[in-house]
């Protein structure tokens, strides 16, 4: 089937809000992996409180940090040093197409970046605030044996910067965060990532590795609706979001978004997914996958769990799973509260590409 409008609202449009429904698996849709919140949302403009201002100029064009955009994995045997540095930043960009929004960021990106190290390696970690900035900002690494995990001596003002050094004693996939006074309005916004501390041993070895954040957006308007989203306190205070977005963004890994993660059949993939929050909780699903082995709250320092169709990724800890890929076709990773991916955007595919199985998987037998 062919649309003329090849945007996510036209498709969305043409289809109506069933097809959301497919993107999770529920029933089947032509235009699998492109959905708009705005389409799929009951709420429409007329019924919001207050109009919004015009969408604004963006300072970036993207903030969906890329999936694929995470450091090697470990490959030494003895303790090491670490010199990194890292900006905090505040932009405006858009969450979809027509829907700008003020956020904060590390180094300009939706979860921001990965920091790789070995249990034992020493890490020199200096954190500036840009000096165009407006509010103080700083760094909390649940990775960190320390006052606030960092957050306490790297808070620091626009124009500022902070040094500190740890040594990372514990293993594990773990959050970091900016933790001042408003801390959950500078996560809402896009402040947190993921910090990795492999085992000595190191991991598993795999053929690919993936990187994904999510977290809920806070604004003063419907989702989808055109025009400038301002920060709703009210509207955090209660815990209903606009937005859970993967990356920071509404479906932005999708057919009509960035375009679907790709990954060769038969590949055995690792995914890191960082539960910024600040406040729900995602029940972690792969939809036509399983979590073939699982290790709840990023432990990886323990056995892990096989064959977990669903797991909890709370706020303020990062979920790790290795899914195999043994036949074509999309994999969506999803919150499994459904109504997060069909009104709220949380949703993002994975294609994997290469030819048929049909001894494992027969659409038309």
């Amino acid at each position: 089937m062919e649309f003329p409008d090849s945007s996510r609202r036209g498709i969305m449009t043409a289809l109506g809000a069933g097809a959301a429904l497919g993107l999770a698996g529920c029933i089947s849709t032509p235009a699998d992996g492109e959905v708009s919140a705005n389409e799929s949302d009951p709420v429409t403009q007329a019924e919001t409180e207050e109009e919004l201002e015009p969408a604004k100029e963006t300072d970036l064009d993207r903030i969906a940090a890329d999936p694929k955009d995470l450091p090697d994995p470990v490959d030494w045997s003895s303790p090491k040093r670490h010199e990194i540095t890292m900006t905090t930043t505040e932009r405006t960009a858009e969450i979809e197409p027509g829907v700008t929004f003020d956020y904060m960021t590390f180094d300009d990106q939706v979860p921001g970046p990965m920091i790789r190290v070995r249990r034992g390696d020493t890490v020199h970690l200096t954190l500036e605030n840009a000096e165009e900035n407006s509010m103080p900002h700083n760094i909390d690494l649940h990775a960190v044996y320390g006052p606030g995990g960092g957050a306490d001596d790297t808070t620091i003002g626009p124009g500022e910067s902070a040094t500190i050094e740890f040594t990372a004693m514990y293993p594990g996939v773990h959050v970091y965060h900016c933790a001042v006074p408003n801390m959950d309005h500078h996560i809402s916004a896009g402040m947190y990532g993921a910090i990795l501390v492999e085992p000595e041993e190191g991991l598993p070895e795999v053929d690919r590795e993936l990187y994904f954040g999510q977290n809920e957006i806070y604004t003063n308007g419907a989702p989808g609706e055109e025009g400038h989203h301002t920060f709703d306190y009210e509207a955090m205070k209660k815990e209903e979001p606009t937005y859970v977005t993967l990356n920071g963004e509404a479906y932005a890994f999708t057919g009509n978004g960035y375009g679907p993660v790709t990954v060769d059949k038969g590949e055995r993939v690792r995914i890191f997914h960082a539960s910024g929050g600040p406040n729900l909780t995602s029940a972690w699903h792969a939809i036509g996958n399983v979590w073939e082995t699982y290790y709840p709250n990023g432990a990886l320092a323990s056995d892990p769990d096989h064959y977990v169709e669903t797991g909890p990724v709370v706020p303020g800890s990062v979920g790790a799973a290795v899914i195999d890929t043994p036949v074509p076709g999309p994999i969506k990773l999803v919150d499994h509260a459904l109504s997060r991916v069909v009104h709220r955007g949380m949703l993002g595919v994975v294609e994997v590409q290469g030819e048929p199985e049909p001894e494992i998987f027969n659409p038309d037998p």
